[in-house]
This record gives structure tokens, C-alpha cells and sequence, in this order.
């Protein structure tokens, strides 16, 4: 007996399954054969979900997108946690799954240009009102202060995606921790930070996360 799916079930297992054959064998490597064959499915339900692989591959950016953003809004609106560690946990939550890697490594090609475009415009509107509210408790508890928290936060945002964007620019490990802590000299002077502190906060966060 065929078991009828809710079709939006129907259509995320379908990404889950192209998702994993993304991240194990490349976009290209992936045929719409071993999507059906993932998913158990029939040709016909593949295609009445989704016109093409390239069409699957931008409803997982959307999907991936959304994510990404839905885990960094749900630590930033925790108020319970302390400013700097919910800073730090938001930023830590923009990081993909393995399953994304995939989608990440084809979106980097140079032929796809226009998809990474995609996914950084999402980011770079995306994630600056997300981490702008945890800046603006900040400025209410007086442990920082600014009085552009948006445009600090929407500056640092596309500084560190444009520079670490190992596509765009070439950094030895010498040269990305140098950058490192200059960014994190010009973070505490950009929101009115103690010396140190971000600094400090960042070791203090590192340390206790590796030993969870």
C-alpha cells in the first residue's frame, strides 16, 4: 500500500536526501538517479516537487538560509544569557552543518556566481538585525556603547565576510590570526568595549565549550 505524504514533507525529505549526496559526491556528481534512489521516490514526485537539480539546489540555499538565521535569532532573543556569551553562541550558530557543505562548496564555483550572490546578499541583510539586538541590550546594561549599533554591527559583519571568503581572498594561518586580533581590537573600540574584553570573552567562551 503507497503511503500519501504531506507535500511538504514529501518535498524536505526529498532535500534531505540531495543533501546528503551533495555534501558525499558534489552537485555534480549527483545524479537526479541517486536522488530518487536516496529518497525513495518516483520520478513523477521528484518532478512535481522540482523542475531540475538546479531547482533543488535553490530550495536548499532558501532552506539553509533560513536555518542558519532561525538558529542565530533564537540565541540572540535569550535574554537569560549574558551579553558577550550570546554574541559569541549567535555567531557560532551561523556556521553550516556537513549536509550544507555541499551546497556551500558547488554555490563557490565561479560558474555559480550569481547563487553565492544569493546566499551572501541573504547573510549580509540577514544576520546584522539579528546581532544588532544583542549590541543594543548591551547598550542598555551599559556594557556597550554606540550610538550606530546596526551600522557597527552590518560594517564588522561584511568585513569578516569578505575577507575570510577563502574565494575572494588568499590569508596564511599567520595572516588570518593577525587579522583576527586586529578585528577584535577595532570591535571593542567600535562599541565602546573595556580593553580586553572581547578578547578575553572569546578565550573564556573557547575554553569552556571544549571542555563541555
Amino acid at each position: 500500500m503507497r503511503i500519501l505524504k504531506d507535500p511538504e514533507t514529501r518535498k524536505n525529505e526529498i532535500l534531505d536526501a540531495a543533501a546528503e549526496l551533495f555534501a558525499e559526491k558534489g552537485f555534480d556528481g549527483t545524479s537526479t538517479n541517486n536522488i530518487l534512489e536516496k529518497a525513495g521516490i518516483a520520478r513523477g514526485t521528484l518532478y512535481y516537487h522540482f523542475k531540475s537539480k538546479e531547482d533543488i539546489m535553490d530550495a536548499l540555499i532558501e532552506r539553509m538560509n533560513a536555518q542558519i538565521l532561525s538558529a542565530a535569532d533564537e540565541i540572540a532573543s535569550d535574554k537569560s544569557i549574558p551579553v558577550m556569551e550570546r554574541l559569541l553562541r549567535a555567531v557560532l550558530a551561523l556556521n553550516v552543518g556537513e549536509e550544507s557543505a555541499g551546497v556551500l562548496e558547488y554555490a563557490h564555483k565561479p560558474q555559480n556566481a550569481l547563487m553565492h550572490q544569493k546566499i551572501q546578499r541573504v547573510m549580509i541583510t540577514g544576520i546584522p538585525p539579528i546581532l544588532t539586538k544583542i549590541i543594543q541590550d548591551g547598550i542598555t546594561e551599559g556594557f556597550l556603547q554606540t550610538p550606530y549599533p546596526y551600522e557597527c554591527m552590518e560594517m564588522i559583519f561584511c568585513y569578516v565576510n569578505t575577507l575570510f571568503d577563502g574565494d575572494l581572498i588568499s590569508l596564511s594561518e599567520i595572516e588570518r590570526r593577525q587579522k583576527i586580533v586586529a578585528l577584535s581590537f577595532n570591535i571593542e573600540r567600535l562599541f565602546g568595549m573595556q580593553e580586553g574584553s572581547f578578547t578575553n570573552g572569546m578565550a573564556m567562551f573557547r575554553e569552556e565549550s571544549e571542555n563541555e
